[in-house]
């Protein structure tokens, strides 16, 4: 069983293949945490609840003498505000008569096989065999609200997930101005944060921060969870590393405004909590009515951040991402953006398909600029017929040509923006998220669509639908890119103005669930100006995200780095750009552009037509290339051998097949020196007494020479050279 309850201690133990959690109804019927780590069995850790008066933390009135009881230094399970608890809260809730409390004391529970389910909202999948559910209803006797807390138990996988469900029973409204996923409580300070932090064009750079006295917190009230910060987080002990290291993941099943929120509190004791972002929300319950909050994927690993990182790639695959795009490889595929931006013709993307043809590119993907009077980016958007000065033949008919060359197509689309130099904002302007008697905040001279409203959801379906229809497409690239700001719909009435940010993600997945489940075949990329929107929510739809609009190989390293701790490589697009980068103009190898999109989905965004035959003949190597080793970068397991942030000279990754057979070792010369030392990588995850042999190479090695004595870095003359070393066991 992966979930036990103790009847005669009120403790419930939740077992995955490696962690323990834990937690106990206290003796005045608030849920406490006791423990979450290493797996420990058969044990009751409610001794390491501990008890004392600190002075200035009150306790429960029934409590009375009792003055060690205290929620200001208890740890929870689901903390509240308003009732003597003042580190950050999970629920804070407003009663008809303005109080602003919820003491939520233990009800029932019940334990199912299978997973728990949340309407409108994406989570991790698992059939009945693979997980258990354990419901716990808590409730505040007061105002009759209640809090069903869901624990999701896939102990093959190694997670648990949580996620609430909050219910208005009484008879009058109650709002909510703070609804988050989960707490987690440790015993211990002196923890670290890591979080990923960034900007458009490069995101998810690693940040690790001691938790201080006071709150530390990350998020997003851009509308998605954003560049400026992701929705995954760690835990850590300080000198975790790599290899060593007690660990806790936290992921955010959101694609909208989050918060993830850390303290130290006054005995040393640490919090974390997670879910959306309670800037700007509030959401009213009439009587009867509940409040579903988004899934929180929690992971622990005792061995470091490179296990941790492992677990959940696995998860990604085996659970979130839609299954039928891991069974079979991706094709290579070319994308015109930075070739052409807006300006091209029929004739100049079929010149470039087939050029890209002949170099053995299977897929050709036709970016913005398609469409309506969309010669720039100041009008258009939202028109989504197309554009026949430019494609006189036609969706159907330029698709059919590409298909006549040997290509499939592909194709971009925008669904949630709109220029207002559109025929659809002039026919329904109140569409638009945009306050009345104020002039509404610009981004790429767009405006965002109201996905809270049905109507708008309807017409994005039809119209994208005939796209689809028409053009046959193979591939879509849903594009985002703008923030969310001036949020108001003209479709609620002025109190339920807090809940449209939370509404458009709900209608964002509706209309992303009705497209993808009516057009299964098509791989579906997701986008927002590169990595805006790269989160677990997205995954469940779509099996790739765009990683950033910054195609620098070199700088992509940095990207791709920080992307691999909580998301699996299999899910990174990835493109060779052009010599010449766009977004920084720097020179880097055609070899060394493939070698860093490798790691990734792979394609190309650059003119193949400018190509000496020389380049020619490397893009169809690194084509043969890529289809040889795919299989091990989609299914294996990925080890960080190098960071950026500690190693200027040389950044070096390795895929290892998951029977150990397998590994494609990656190098890139960073920074080279006069008269270098030589270097040498230390392999992972290799079988020790198995015998290997790197391909081209004589030379036998067996696996523990590999790993700790370490392969010979060659040295490599000249700016961002790099090499690979494929590892076949004998």
């Amino acid at each position: 069983m992966s979930i036990i309850y103790t009847p005669e201690k009120k403790l419930f133990t939740l077992h995955t293949a490696g962690s323990t959690w834990q937690m106990k109804v206290g003796r005045y019927g608030h849920l406490l945490h006791t423990y979450y780590g290493k797996r420990v069995e058969d044990m009751d850790l409610s001794c390491l609840i501990r008890e004392m008066n600190r002075g200035f933390c009150g306790v429960p009135y029934e409590a009375g003498e009792e003055r060690g009881y205290s929620l200001d230094t208890l740890p929870q399970e689901y903390p509240t505000f308003g009732v003597g608890d003042y580190r950050t809260a999970c629920l804070h809730a407003i009663h008809e008569d303005g109080s602003q409390a919820a003491e939520l004391r233990y009800v029932s529970h019940r334990i199912y096989d299978g997973r728990y389910q949340l309407p409108g909202l994406p989570s991790v999948r698992a059939s009945g065999t693979e997980a258990q559910t354990l419901e716990i209803l808590l409730r505040d006797k007061s105002s009759e609200l209640e809090v069903v807390l869901y624990y999701g138990v896939l102990e093959q996988a190694d997670v648990i997930t949580r996620a609430c469900r909050i219910q208005n029973r009484g008879k009058t409204p109650v709002r909510l101005l703070r609804a988050l996923s989960c707490c987690v409580d440790l015993p211990d300070g002196n923890m670290d944060l890591i979080s990923f932090h960034g900007r458009h064009a490069m995101e998810r750079n690693v940040q690790r921060t001691r938790i201080p006295h006071g709150r530390l917190s990350v998020g997003s009230t851009r509308g998605t969870s954003s560049h400026q910060s992701n929705p995954f987080v760690i835990l850590c002990d300080p000198d975790a590393g790599e290899e060593w290291g007690n660990c806790y993941g936290m992921t955010f099943v959101y694609s909208g405004n989050f918060l993830a929120e850390a303290e130290t509190d006054q005995t040393d004791q640490t919090r974390i909590v997670m879910g959306i972002h309670p800037d700007g929300f509030c959401w009213t319950l009439e009587e009867g009515e509940a409040f579903v909050t988004p899934e929180v994927i929690l992971t622990f690993r005792p061995d470091g951040l490179g296990p941790l990182s492992r677990t959940l790639h696995d998860l990604y695959r085996e659970h979130l991402i839609p299954r039928r795009f891991l069974e079979k490889r991706r094709p290579i595929l070319l994308n015109n953006w930075e070739v052409t931006e807006f300006d091209f013709t029929e004739e100049k993307l079929l010149s470039l398909a087939e050029s890209a043809s002949g170099l053995g590119i299977e897929l050709f993907v036709m970016d913005d600029g398609w469409f309506g009077e969309r010669n720039h980016d100041r009008s258009g958007l939202g028109d989504w017929t197309v554009n026949h000065a430019k494609l006189p033949s036609g969706l159907h008919g330029f698709s059919e040509k590409l298909r006549n060359i040997g290509m499939k197509f592909g194709i971009w689309i925008e669904p949630e923006m709109v220029n207002e130099d559109s025929a659809l904002f002039r026919a329904h302007p109140d569409w638009c998220l945009q306050i009345p008697g104020r002039s509404p905040n610009l981004e790429r001279c767009q405006l965002v669509l109201d996905l809270s409203r049905q109507d708008v959801r309807e017409h994005l379906f039809a119209r994208i639908s005939e796209v689809l229809d028409e053009s046959q497409a193979s591939y879509v690239k849903w594009d985002m890119n703008r923030n969310l700001s001036d949020v108001w719909s003209a479709a609620l009435p002025a109190s339920r103005q807090g809940e449209v940010s939370h509404r458009y993600v709900l209608g964002l997945y509706e209309l992303m669930e009705r497209l993808t489940g009516t057009y299964p075949d098509i791989l579906w990329e997701g986008c927002s100006g590169g990595g805006g929107r790269f989160d677990a929510g997205i995954f469940c739809y779509m099996p790739q995200i765009w990683c950033s609009d910054n195609t620098d190989a070199v700088e992509r390293i940095r990207i791709q780095y920080g992307t691999s701790f909580g998301y699996p490589i299999c899910a990174v697009g990835a493109h060779v750009s052009a010599d010449v980068n766009q977004q920084t103009g720097r020179r880097v190898p055609l070899e060394t552009r493939a070698e860093v999109a490798m790691a990734g989905t792979f394609g190309y965004e650059m003119d193949v037509q400018k190509l000496d035959a020389s380049e020619q003949e490397q893009v169809r190597r690194q084509i043969q290339n890529y289809i040889r080793f795919e299989h091990i970068i989609r299914l294996g397991d990925y080890y960080r051998l190098t960071s950026p942030d500690t190693d200027e000279t040389l950044a070096a990754w390795q895929f290892v097949a998951k029977d150990l057979t397998e590994s494609l070792v990656s190098i890139v010369a960073l920074h080279p020196k006069a008269n270098p030392p030589f270097r040498r990588i230390r392999l992972r995850g290799l079988k020790e007494y198995a015998v290997y042999r790197i391909d081209g190479e004589d030379q036998i090695w067996k696996g523990s020479a590999l790993m700790y004595a370490g392969l010979p870095v060659p040295l490599l003359w000249g700016d961002y050279q790099s090499c690979h070393f494929y590892i076949r066991r004998l």
